[in-house]
């Protein structure tokens, strides 16, 4: 029997490859959920975006917001806008961009679909186990934006 001693003296280390492998784990079960509603990760990423904005946002900030994100390519995030308004997820209102209620409803359904998932994934995790890994995260998450920024000067 593993005992919380145990269990900590042989948890692999925290490091590039066990964070990939984490989040590929958890992309791969969210995908095969959005594939169900015939969506893309980066089609929900960018719809969320919209749905959780404070002000509709215009094209441009929409597409900053979702780069800054997944650090995807800004004529890719386009094309991904034109998918969700062909699909009437999204509308253009003058300069800016408003969810539909499809939209809406399909954000809803989604968050409905995967929250059991996540909750099998994450529930139990103690809560500083949680907090340490935050902070960890963002500071990965802060020097990987770092190294990027200075490698696209």
């Amino acid at each position: 029997m593993t005992t919380p001693a145990t269990a900590t003296a042989t948890a692999p280390v925290a490091d590039a490859r066990a964070l990939g492998l984490a989040h590929y784990a958890a992309r791969g079960v969210l995908e095969r959920v959005l594939a169900r509603y015939g969506t893309t990760f980066q089609q929900q990423v960018t719809l969320r975006a919209a749905v959780t904005a404070d002000t509709p946002p215009t094209p441009e900030q929409l597409i900053a917001q979702v780069q800054g994100s997944l650090k995807a390519d800004p004529a890719d995030i386009r094309a991904t806008l034109d998918e969700l308004l062909a699909r009437d997820l999204l509308v253009a209102d003058g300069a800016h961009l408003r969810p539909t209620g499809a939209g809406r409803e399909l954000i809803a359904t989604l968050g409905a679909a995967t929250a059991p998932l996540s909750a099998r994934i994450w529930g139990g995790i103690p809560a500083e186990d949680l907090a340490a890994a935050g902070r960890v995260l963002a500071l990965v998450t802060e020097r990987a934006d770092a190294e990027l920024a200075a490698l696209t000067d």
